[in-house]
Parts: C-alpha cells; sequence; structure tokens
C-alpha cells in the first residue's frame, strides 16, 4: 500500500493500526464516510524524522541542561549573599527541579491519554512557564524562594514540554527507538557541558540575577522555534481512539524489578551532580576545577546515553542496566573514593558519567519487557511509572544527602576521599549505584 492512502474520518467503530514504515494497517467494522487524502511520513528514517530527532534534541538540552548544571549555582549560592547565612535547603533546589519533572510525568501522560489534542498546545504553555519561573528567581532574596521558582515552578514548565516529547518520539521512531532516546537524552549531557562554564562565568562577573534573567531570554529565543519540530507523526484521529486507563502492568515482575533498581539508582545519581563544584572547592581546589568536574559528568553523559540506547536495542535490558551498575560502581569506590587529587576525579567525572548517566536509557528496554508480558499496556503510563521512580530518588536525595554531608563521618579518620568529609555520601553513592544492577541477578536467579 503506498503511503499516499485515503484515511476515513474515523469514528468508534474502526481500528488503525501504524506498520511504521508509512504505510496504514486498517479494519473496519462499518463502511467509511467522507474520505480525505493525506502523506503519513515514515517512522526511523527521512528529513521530516530527522529534524524532529534534532529539535527534541536541542529542546532536551535547554530544559534538563539548566537543572542538570545546577551544582554550579550551589557552589554559588552557599557562599554568597543574600542565601550563604542560611544555607540550609540549596541541594533541594536542583533536586526538587528534577525530581517534580520526573515524579509529574504519569500524570501528565494519562491526561494526553484522554485529551491528546492538548499535547502540542502544552508545550509552548510550558515554556511560557519555565521563563517565567527562571525571571522569578530572580527576585528571590530566601532559598524558600528559590526551591518554589527554580525548582518547583521550572519542573511543571519542564514537564510540560518533556511528555508530548516522549509520546511524539514513541510514534517517529520504532524499530531504532533505543538509539533515538539515547540521541535525545544526550541533549541534557551536550547542554551539561557547555553551560557550567557559561553559567560560573556569568555568576562570577554579574551575579545570580544578571544571570537568571539572562538564561529566561535565551531559553525563549532559542527553544520557541524548536517547538515547531516537536509534533505528532500520526493524525490526531488515531491517536484519540483511546483504550480506557489500564495499569495492570504495574503488578507485573517485568515493570517492577527493574523499577525497584531504578528507584534505587536514583537515590544516589544526582549527588555527584550536586556537590562537586562544592567538594572541588572543600579540597582546595578552584571553582574553576570544579565546574570542569561538572562538565566532564555531563560529557560522559552525552556519550553514555546513546551507546546505552544502541545496546537496549541489541541486548536483554537488564544486562545493560548490569553494566552501568558496574561501570558506575567502580568509578564511585576507586576514582572518588580513593582520590582526592584533580586527575583521578576528572578521570571519577567522566566514567560516573558515562556508565550511571547512561541508566535511563535503558528506559525503552524495559518498556519493551513490560509490553511482552501485559500486552495492553500502554506506552506512555509505562515510561510516566519509570520517570515517578527516577524522581522519587531525585527528590529524596536532596535533604538525605545533606543530612549524610552534615554528619562528617570518618573526617580526619579515613584516607583520601573517605576522610574529607564526603565519605558517607561517596559510600551512598556507590551502594546505590550497585543496586541499580539488581534486576540482572534477579533475572539469572529466575524471577522474571
Amino acid at each position: 500500500m503506498d503511503s499516499d492512502i485515503a484515511l476515513t474520518d474515523l469514528h468508534a467503530e474502526n481500528r488503525v493500526y501504524d506498520r511504521g514504515d508509512g504505510n496504514l494497517r486498517r479494519r473496519f467494522r462499518q463502511p467509511s464516510v467522507t474520505q480525505r487524502e493525506f502523506t503519513l511520513p515514515p517512522a526511523d528514517k527521512g528529513k521530516d524524522a530527522w529534524l524532529f530527532l534534532a529539535g527534541c534534541f536541542m529542546v532536551e538540552a535547554l530544559i534538563w541542561g539548566f537543572p542538570f548544571s545546577f551544582g554550579v549555582f550551589q557552589e554559588y549560592y552557599t557562599t554568597h549573599e543574600p542565601f550563604s547565612p542560611r544555607p540550609s535547603g540549596i541541594a533541594v533546589i536542583g533536586t526538587s527541579s528534577t525530581g517534580i519533572m520526573y515524579l509529574s510525568c504519569p500524570i501528565l501522560f494519562a491526561a494526553f491519554k484522554h485529551w491528546p489534542h492538548v499535547r502540542r498546545h502544552c508545550t509552548l504553555v510550558g515554556l511560557a512557564i519555565n521563563t517565567v519561573a527562571i525571571i522569578a528567581a530572580s527576585f528571590a532574596t530566601r532559598v524558600s524562594h528559590l526551591i518554589l521558582t527554580q525548582g518547583v515552578l521550572y519542573a511543571v514548565g519542564g514537564v510540560m514540554i518533556y511528555c508530548p516529547t516522549i509520546l511524539f518520539l514513541d510514534e517517529w521512531f520504532i524499530r531504532r527507538k533505543g538509539l533515538a532516546f539515547g540521541m535525545m537524552w544526550a541533549g541534557t549531557g551536550v547542554s551539561g557541558v557547555v553551560l557550567p562554564f557559561i553559567m560560573s562565568a556569568l555568576l562570577t562577573r554579574f551575579g545570580f540575577r544578571t544571570t537568571l534573567r539572562a538564561y529566561a531570554v535565551a531559553l525563549m529565543v532559542l527553544a520557541l522555534p524548536l517547538l515547531y519540530f516537536i509534533r505528532p507523526r500520526l493524525p490526531l484521529a488515531q491517536t484519540s481512539l483511546q483504550r480506557r486507563l489500564d495499569l495492570s502492568f504495574l503488578g507485573t515482575s517485568a515493570f517492577w524489578i527493574p523499577q525497584s533498581a531504578n528507584v534505587a539508582q536514583g537515590l544516589g545519581y544526582f549527588i555527584p551532580s550536586i556537590y562537586l563544584p562544592t567538594y572541588a572547592t572543600s579540597q582546595g581546589m578552584t571553582g574553576t576545577e570544579g565546574t570542569v568536574m561538572l562538565a566532564l559528568v555531563n560529557m560522559g553523559v552525552v556519550f553514555g546515553a546513546i551507546w546505552v540506547g544502541a545496546l537496549t536495542d541489541r541486548m536483554h535490558v537488564s544486562s545493560v542496566m548490569a553494566l552501568c551498575s558496574l561501570g558506575a560502581v567502580l568509578a564511585v569506590f576507586v576514582f572518588w573514593g580513593l582520590a582526592i587529587s584533580l586527575p583521578m576525579l576528572c578521570l571519577f567525572s567522566l566514567l560516573y558519567g558515562l556508565t550511571a548517566g547512561g541508566f535511563s536509557a535503558t528506559y525503552t528496554g524495559i518498556v519493551q519487557l513490560v509490553k511482552e508480558q501485559d500486552t495492553a499496556a500502554d506506552t506512555g503510563m509505562i515510561f510516566g511509572f519509570l520517570a515517578l521512580g527516577r524522581g522519587i530518588g531525585a527528590l529524596a536525595s536532596g535533604p538525605l544527602s545533606e543530612a549524610l554531608l552534615h554528619m562528617q563521618t570518618w573526617k580526619g579518620e579515613a584516607k583520601l576521599g573517605y576522610g574529607t568529609g564526603y565519605g558517607l555520601l561517596i559510600v551512598f553513592t556507590g551502594i546505590t549505584a550497585a543496586a541499580g544492577g539488581t534486576s540482572f541477578i534477579a533475572r539469572r536467579i529466575g524471577l522474571k
């Protein structure tokens, strides 16, 4: 069948199946009525698919790169007025922005399932909220103001852009889904390499108020044209034929085993990105050297997201999760725990980003695993609850990491990184990284 086909103005009795090659296979229970001609662009290839993916990459970089560069703001807020006299809660700013974006995903995916026509409109509203949130944060005088604006409000806008993008990408890429998601998520890493240096320079020269306002303007100017390319591949008539919300997949072992590993890994994953600049300063290094470490983590994420996504298309997802966990454990306990010199810490940053940073690119493999057990499961809802698990870890890691750091366990008693006062943070990060590989063990002992 040719891709230029007639599509009925479908009513509830019709069923449309997308084969992913630009063709539709149709089965009708009743005769069609008025028809119109349209062209369905092919999946996995072609100009439209790659322009869409490029748009996703850039939007991902602009929206997620900002909170993933929070370590620079963390170091600035803890050492400058008006926040340095009462720095408690500063870590919560960064974890709340990422955590709430993740936690809100199931709500947004469920809403889009019932009202798919609002998906593209939400991206525009989300961008407006992001811009307002950053500008509002520039007027903050207390840490609580930053939590509400740079943290919570920014997250609300970000998730309104992120969720439609996930749903659209699932339509545009079918056979290369893992690679496509990995390339999109690599945008966060690319932005995280560049933004820390830009933000650090702006904060040093102009302060946080001007820096935040400048980024708000840049975000609107750069992201608004890109939203044109963030659009669905399938006509709305097809996606509007919805089943009832089915969450039965939550009870399948194919979901809850990797989800448990996902939550555990998320508890410690964000800690290095938050504390590396502060850790570097505490060890007598310069702010620039701390920024370099943060940038190297994000550089690792770029390559990690792509190679993990590609591996997920070829290997069992539990094996890929185990590889990510093994590399992250090695990075944390050896290259962070046993070193306080800049070269070793830079090596840690790069290896950690490459392995732990690529972990979320396994989500496409988890979705496929769940759908093998429960064919009625909705892709968006599976992604949403995986993101929810990541968000639980992100939100909890903020206050938890502050509490661990406040204890100053082993400071002056242990050696190297473990004796710097950050020892408990290092150990906790390593343990949670190891927990990310438990789904591989579960598969080996026969749990499916």
